[in-house]
């Protein structure tokens, strides 16, 4: 068993059986009260916005990553994306984002189809019916987005957490095209 003490709090993190991954002079940067608070807050928040957001959209036949690419695409030029894109956008695996297609594909909300001449490209496009379901749900989606977001901070905190959180994605990114709309 391995445990580091952190003198500050006095808190004991035990780990058993688990390798090291970091190299033993890379010492953990600890969180201090204050921090641990503000992470665990915003770990809380969004988990339990999250649950508001699927809530607000049980009646309406559509869940929250449904919507979110129907969204999207809805907004998009001509109502179409390439998966790839669509998938950074939304942040999706690609492999989770073909399955959502395929349902909503079945449903009649969105149409798939090959780029030609891009053997492994794959374009997205809504739907007249998925179009008109993100009309009709936008509504309800908008209502809970602001009695359990927007409602909750002033103007500039709001403007300042967009800018904060355009840092995280832009840390976050693995190519530089991805979260490009956080720009």
């Amino acid at each position: 068993m391995i445990t580091q003490e952190r003198g500050d709090l006095g808190v004991a993190v035990a780990q058993a059986g688990a390798a090291p991954t970091a190299s033993p002079e890379a010492e953990a940067r600890w969180l201090d009260e204050p921090e641990q608070r503000a992470w665990r807050a915003w770990l809380r928040g969004y988990r339990l916005l999250m649950v508001a957001l699927e809530e607000g959209l049980s009646g309406t036949g559509v869940r929250m990553g449904e919507y979110e690419v129907l969204s999207m695409l809805s907004e998009a030029t001509d109502g179409r994306m390439r998966m790839s894109a669509l998938a950074d956008m939304v942040v999706q695996s690609r492999s989770r984002l073909t399955h959502t297609a395929k349902r909503l594909e079945a449903l009649g909300m969105v149409r798939r189809e090959r780029i030609s001449g891009d053997g492994r490209g794959v374009e997205v496009s809504v739907t007249p019916e998925g179009f008109s379901l993100v009309e009709r749900v936008a509504p309800v989606h908008l209502l809970t987005v602001r009695e359990q977001f927007l409602d909750q901070m002033s103007r500039t905190e709001l403007l300042r957490m967009g800018e904060v959180m355009r840092r995280v994605i832009i840390a976050s990114r693995e190519r530089p095209e991805q979260g490009s709309d956080a720009f």
